[in-house]
Parts: C-alpha cells; structure tokens; sequence
C-alpha cells in the first residue's frame, strides 16, 4: 500500500470487528495494527452499550423479539401512566415516570439516550446544590421566606384571633 504523506487521509484496513461500546474497532493503518475509536461512545465510559438487553434467546427469533419489545413497550407505558397520574394524586410521581423510562430503556435506544440525560441533569444538579455558595443562598432565601411567612401569621393573629379565614365577617 503506497500511502502519500502529505494526503490528509489514511487508507485503512479494518481487520477485527469488536464491540466494545459503540464504534471500538481494531484497524491496520500503514501496515500496523492498533485500535481505533470511530467516535459515539467511548470506551472509557461507564455507560453500557447502548441497545436491547433482551435475553439471547429471544434475540434469535425476530417474532419472538417484536413480541417481547411490544410487551416492554406496554409495562413500560402502564408505568408511566401511572407516573403522570400521580403528578396530579397521591404519590411518587417523577419516581414512576423515571422507572418507567428505565423499563423503557431496556429494550429501546431512544429511552436508554433519554435516561442517560436525565440522569447526567440530576448530576449536575446535585453538585450544584452541593456548592456552598449556592447553599448559602438556598439557606437565605428559606429564612427570608420563613420570616415572612411568620409576619403574615402574625398580623392576622392580631387582627383576627384565633378565627377561621372563612368565619370574618370583614
């Protein structure tokens, strides 16, 4: 293979296909071997690969696997149901939304890609609660609030007593 040093692109061979992640691919570039990253995910990344986590036996059986993902998709969708349900009753409703995503995410990249940014924003957020500046306002605005709150209390004990809003006459 006659490669021109100047040319802005290599001829490569790939010789190896592995999985590892997304993209992860053993090539030979110039006559040597070595490893190269198409570019998705890295391989470094904690993240799983993305794709069903179905079990192998059901990935074998293209009905088998349409059936299953009809059946995740419908769990799925129940769950979330009863998530946004629970926005409006009783209940943990952001928790059963998101375990229905993660039920979602078992079988479908766009709910696996939707969970890795929720869970990415939740990070942040945590560490930027965590920040003692943005601590030491939260802490302030909860006591300027509190303290309003307990002035408001207050005048209407010492204009009404201990009467019920709906028991003045005005």
């Amino acid at each position: 293979m006659v490669v021109n040093p100047s040319a802005p692109f290599v001829v490569l061979d790939i010789i190896q296909m592995e999985e590892w992640g997304f993209g992860r691919r053993a090539v030979r570039a110039n006559g040597e071997e070595g490893s190269g990253n198409l570019g998705q995910v890295k391989t470094e990344s904690k993240e799983r690969a993305l794709g069903s986590r179905a079990p192998q036996f059901v990935k074998a059986s293209r009905a088998l696997h349409l059936s299953w993902q009809v059946g995740v998709f419908l769990v799925g969708l129940a769950i979330v149901t009863a998530g946004v349900l629970m926005l409006a009753l009783p209940g943990p409703g952001w928790l059963v939304i998101f375990t229905g995503l993660a039920v979602w995410a078992t079988e479908f990249v766009w709910a696996q890609i939707v969970l890795r940014w929720t869970r990415r924003k939740v990070s942040e957020a945590a560490k930027r609660a965590l920040d003692p500046r943005v601590r030491r306002r939260n802490m302030t605005i909860t006591a300027v609030g509190a303290a309003v709150a307990a002035v408001l209390v207050g005048v209407y004990l010492a204009r009404y007593g201990l009467a019920m809003p709906w028991e003045v006459a005005g």
